[in-house]
């Protein structure tokens, strides 16, 4: 209480002593309890504004801001929702929020879905639940406050609240703040909960891999929905071989399985799929996303790394074999301090290119310690994002606003990887590694080194300045490309993309995050919150014990801990992304984030189960794997009979009643236009495949550093270019547009799950893209060498596009519009079109601010082999080719059901 107004208090009372107690009352009540309601009213702003910025806006950013925000150029209905004055300002249909009254804020209704012209966000599957329209309401109905930072005293006021031990705050509000239970799931040991046989059929215990429907159906029985019936063998086959493989199943394949009358046909089947090599390139599609792998640097100059490929197969290999995921994470982090040169695990100093993934740069205009600072702030953010899901930058500037992790433990984590230092390490080729490609490679890079193939053009009526002051624009061109040649030309070296321990750096935390402010000094540590499942007394003793000192094994120990099973994290982590990767999410919805601010568990107790099982099964992804596609959960139809009350109810599918389509990745839709043509190169492994990309993004001038870039070039043969996405060339300042359009992550930021958009330019990339086109007129040559009878050819399309054959009626509508289109392409002649033999680019000077030319020599179009071409076919193939299209660009070849 302030001195004035205890000594206010005081007063008062002294000069009513001597009235009535009826007037002590009245002034008792006219003083007192406008404070009351004052102190009543900052507590309901202070929980408003917690409200806000914990729930409400990320609601916002995660359901709204993609139309109204993210791009200011490109607001959706002109209405802007970064600011609260934006907000109350509205867009075309008039102010979004209404303070104080819900009812009339047309946000709140928009969320709401009552309103059939006015329902936002617009897709179904977006949809915001019950919970989340009901925290829109009470933000709005008391006030819409709108703070733009999170207050450090924060508490939890519920009865329940605890502290949390840990190694201690910057202040001590922070240290001594209380939690909800519940927000606190992901720092509580996982607990082996007892399944709920009760829940499912009487004879469910007796029978395998039953327990993950019970643990599904004691959510659906109390929610009073019926699980939707097991879907059709047809169905299953193609969900469960997309979601194993990434590759659609053969019409062979689908052939042997709806004939096998076997009791344990579809057990079989899931053997198969994980035994196939194809499976390790499906798992490294989601954890190469994870990790931020790519083949080059990024940044100003974006130089490639020639030997970035070796960890790609590594990740491969490691699923394949089922390498236990615990021993997966230790090599991964700390291979090179396992590395023993006399047992000759050379696989390992391959391993730990992981700490390297993220994009770096050091040029001649860096400061070697804010790139290095850079350094240890991405990997210290690369390790607990993909292996504990927890964002790390959130506390590298201050104490985390909202979970129970201090800036002292960002920094204690980070001085684990203190002594790393780069290292290209000699290792040998494997004998599982391809590198057939790796001599013809670093030949033409050779022949590049001794002419670039960059020639002057120098303009009619040039000046002899002119003239030397373009030779000086392009030395610096040749100059740059020569700097880039020279790292390509060692991709015939033996060597690692990896790390060793060699530095002595001391760490100290940084306040806000500055270099130019440091504090206190920290030796090596870990998350002293997760270390409640050791000893609840000593835990922040015995997280700094966990790691020690000395420069040598920090990263070993610190692997050790993460790879637990006691650690509350590590094994609900990665069960949580397989779960993601066969039900389109995970148990967590954030599969990066088990913090306060992230989604909690839809079914927790399964989430703890399948985490234990996953230790117990020896850390197998396999087996994990396994278990999920062999429940009934898995295997249900994504039809439902009562599926208007469903979704009434569940919107978003989250207690799982049915089986929730999903569109095909970016990877899996290249892919399977190639398995379809018949032109899918299944070879594993090496040097990164460059495929066809559009031809205007291909030849688009790259900057670099002072210069510009050399021209993208596919390889020169369509075996080399028609490889598995997962071997294409990832170069982080040049995407391939066909798959970017399809949601394909950028490799700067961990994705946890890709974007499921359904966007205009995804129709012009499928069905007008040349490279679609390219394809179908493949499959329709190949389905021209299996049969010349059109009604043979029309069932084989549909079933190498759809895996099924085509009912009579759309059998006859197919081959009306093959004679149709035959009488077409008969009448109209193709016109060649030959790729460039050359690109002429312009620039200017920049010492002298003159414009210079100069013509590039394409040399891999020298001698090129093109993929089959309209010119190349008679009129009927093409005709055949525009059905093959049409195929591809199905809904039923585009989404898993």
């Amino acid at each position: 209480m302030a001195d004035y107004e205890y000594w206010h208090r005081v007063k008062i009372f002294s000069m009513v002593s001597s009235y009535s107690i009826r007037w002590l009352i009245l002034l008792c009540l006219l003083v007192f309890v406008p404070l009351v309601r004052a102190e009543e009213a900052s507590s309901t702003r202070k929980q408003a504004d917690r409200l806000f910025f914990t729930k409400v806006r990320p609601l916002l950013a995660a359901k709204c801001l993609g139309c109204h925000g993210d791009d200011e150029k490109k607001l959706k209905g002109d209405l802007d929702l970064r600011t609260r004055d934006a907000a109350l300002k509205g867009g075309e249909s008039g102010a979004a929020i209404v303070p104080g009254n819900a009812g009339k804020s047309l946000l709140h209704l928009a969320v709401t879905w009552k309103d059939e012209e006015l329902q936002m966000p617009p897709k179904e599957r977006n949809r915001l639940t019950a919970d989340e329209v009901v925290l829109i309401r009470q933000w709005i109905d008391a006030g819409a406050p709108w703070p733009t930072k999170a207050d450090p005293a924060w508490s939890s006021d519920d009865p329940n609240a605890v502290t949390v031990k840990t190694s201690g705050g910057l202040s001590a509000n922070w240290t001594n703040r209380k939690y909800k239970p519940e927000d606190l799931w992901g720092y509580q040991p996982a607990m082996r909960p007892d399944v709920p046989w009760g829940a499912t059929s009487p004879d469910a215990q007796t029978k395998k891999y039953q327990a993950i429907n019970a643990f599904i159906m004691r959510k659906l029985n109390k929610a009073g929905f019926a699980p939707a019936p097991l879907a059709d063998r047809r169905t299953l086959i193609r969900r469960l071989t997309y979601d194993l493989t990434g590759l659609p199943p053969t019409p062979a394949q689908l052939h042997a399985f709806l004939n096998d009358k076997s009791a344990d046909a579809y057990e079989k089947l899931v053997d198969r799929l994980l035994a196939s090599p194809r499976y390790g390139e499906r798992m490294a599609q989601h954890w190469l996303d994870v990790v931020r792998y790519a083949d080059t640097a990024g940044f100003s100059n974006d130089y490639d790394r020639p030997h970035a490929w070796r960890y790609r197969d590594y990740v491969i290999r490691a699923f394949n074999n089922d390498k236990p995921f615990d021993q997966f994470i230790t090599e991964q982090i700390a291979g090179d301090e396992l590395f023993d040169a006399e047992r000759k695990d050379r696989e390992l100093l391959i391993a730990s290119g992981f700490l390297r993934m993220g994009p770096w740069e050091h040029t001649g205009m860096s400061v070697a310690a804010i790139t290095r600072q850079q350094f240890l702030d991405d990997v210290t953010e690369g390790v607990g994002r993909t292996f504990l899901a927890t964002g790390m930058s959130c506390f590298k500037c201050h104490d985390h606003k909202f979970d129970p992790l201090p800036t002292r433990d960002y920094y204690r984590m980070q001085a684990v990887f203190a002594p790393i230092e780069f290292a290209d390490r000699k290792v040998a080729w494997l004998k599982s590694e391809n590198t057939k490609a790796v001599k013809p490679f670093t030949d033409r890079i050779r022949r590049l080194q001794k002419d670039q193939g960059l020639e002057l053009i120098v303009p009619e009526g040039a000046t002899a300045k002119e003239r030397e002051e373009g030779s000086l624009g392009v030395k610096k061109v040749k100059r740059k490309r020569g700097q880039i040649l020279q790292r390509l030309v060692k991709a015939d070296q033996p060597l690692a993309f990896s790390v060793q321990s060699k530095s002595g750096q001391k760490i100290q935390i940084l306040k806000g995050g500055s270099l130019e402010s440091p504090g206190e000094m920290v030796g090596s540590g870990i998350l002293s919150a997760m270390v409640r499942t050791y000893n609840e007394d000593e835990h922040c003793a015995l997280a700094d014990r966990l790691v020690p000192e000395t420069k040598e094994n920090r990263r070993t120990a610190l692997a050790k801990w993460i790879a637990s099973g006691d650690n509350p994290r590590t094994a609900r982590v990665m069960v949580n992304r397989i779960w993601q990767m066969h039900f389109g999410r995970g148990i967590v919805e954030t599969a990066n984030d088990f913090g306060v601010m992230g989604k909690k568990p839809s079914h927790p107790q399964l989430l703890d189960w399948l985490a234990h099982q996953f230790v117990d099964d020896g850390w197998s992804v396999k087996r994990m794997h396994k278990r999920i596609v062999m429940s009934q959960a898995y295997r249900r139809s994504s039809q439902h009979p009562a599926m208007s009350q469903i979704r009434e109810k569940d919107p978003s599918n989250a207690l799982l009643a049915y089986f929730s389509p999903r569109r095909l990745t970016a990877e899996e839709i290249r892919d399977s236009m190639l398995a379809m043509s018949g032109e899918l190169n299944l070879e594993m492994g090496g040097l990164p495949a460059r495929p066809e990309i559009n031809l205007e993004v291909a030849m688009q001038p790259r900057h670099i550093m002072g210069s510009v870039g050399p021209a993208y070039q596919p390889n020169r043969t369509p075996a080399q270019r028609n490889r598995r996405t997962i071997y294409v060339m990832r170069i982080r300042t040049l995407l391939d547009p066909m798959l970017e359009v399809f949601n394909k992550p950028g490799p700067d930021v961990s994705c946890e799950r890709r974007d499921q958009s359904n966007v205009t330019t995804q129709v012009f990339a499928l069905f007008n893209g040349q490279n679609s086109y390219d394809r179908a007129l493949a499959m329709a040559a190949r389905l021209e060498e299996q049969t010349d009878e059109a009604e043979k050819q029309v069932n084989r399309a549909f079933a190498f596009a759809l895996g099924r054959y085509p009912t009579p009626k759309e059998r006859q509508r197919c081959l009306d519009h093959l004679a149709k289109m035959t009488r077409h392409h008969q009448n109209t002649k193709p016109v060649r079109v030959d790729p460039p033999k050359f690109i002429v680019r312009t620039m200017v000077e920049e010492m002298t601010g003159l414009n210079f030319s100069w013509r590039e020599e394409l040399d891999v179009y020298q001698n090129y082999v093109q993929d089959l071409k309209p010119w190349d076919v008679k009129p009927a193939t093409r005709a055949l080719a525009d059905l093959c299209l049409v195929l591809m660009n199905a809904n039923e070849f585009v989404y898993v059901y």
